[in-house]
Formats: structure tokens, C-alpha cells, sequence
């Protein structure tokens, strides 16, 4: 099982910054794939940023350039770094972790979410 604990949301202007971290209970080296999601209410999650177990990412259109994926594994840990931010970045955001099964499928495991809030 794994367990993930995301802080560093919080309120800030138009413009401005935040960094996101998620721990993780186990060697993050174990894990294939990690992201950030985010979901407003009545809308679906959708994949914000993820990086493979090989540091490859991929970002969503409306974050390129804005936000960078990292992940340290001596630490066990995931971040977001998110400059520029806009109103429209307001959202709860979501730790995820992939862990490859043997017959081919994935395990997902969940943080609990943090909130973003981008004041105009």
C-alpha cells in the first residue's frame, strides 16, 4: 500500500508562485509513474503534469511552460513548481502514483488533495 501526502497549496495573487510537494510511504523508486492532478467541484480531475520512473514528463497545454515536475528520490518526493499562476489554475490538486502489476494493469494510489487558490 501506498500512502501520499501532498502540502505547500495555499492562497496567492495572479503572478505568483507556489510549490507543491507530495511524500510518499514507500522508495519512490518503486514507482513507475507519478502525476499531479487537479479537479474543481462539479468537474472531472484532469492530469495537470506526470514524470516516469525515468524523470521522462509530459504537462498538460494550459501549464507548459508554467509549471515543472520533479521528483527526488533520495526523498522520496514529488513536486510541482508553479509560477506564473492564474485565476483559472484555482483547483484542488492531486498527488497520484502508477505501479505496474505483473498481468499488465496498474495500481493508482491517491493523496488526499491540497488546495490552490489564485486570487485576480
Amino acid at each position: 500500500q501506498v500512502q501520499l501526502v501532498e502540502s505547500g497549496g495555499g492562497l496567492v495573487q495572479a503572478g505568483g508562485s507556489l510549490r507543491l510537494s507530495c511524500a510518499a510511504s514507500v522508495d519512490i523508486v518503486s514507482i513507475d509513474g507519478m502525476a499531479w492532478y487537479r479537479q474543481a467541484p462539479g468537474k472531472e480531475r484532469e492530469l495537470v503534469a506526470a514524470i516516469s520512473n525515468r524523470f521522462t514528463t509530459n504537462y498538460a497545454d494550459s501549464v507548459k511552460g508554467r509549471f515543472t515536475i520533479s521528483r527526488d528520490n533520495a526523498k522520496n518526493t514529488m513536486y510541482l513548481q508553479m509560477n506564473s499562476l492564474k485565476p483559472e489554475d484555482t483547483d484542488v490538486y492531486y498527488c497520484a502514483a502508477l505501479i505496474l502489476r505483473p498481468d499488465g494493469d496498474y495500481n493508482d494510489y491517491w493523496g488526499q488533495g491540497t488546495q490552490v487558490t489564485v486570487s485576480s
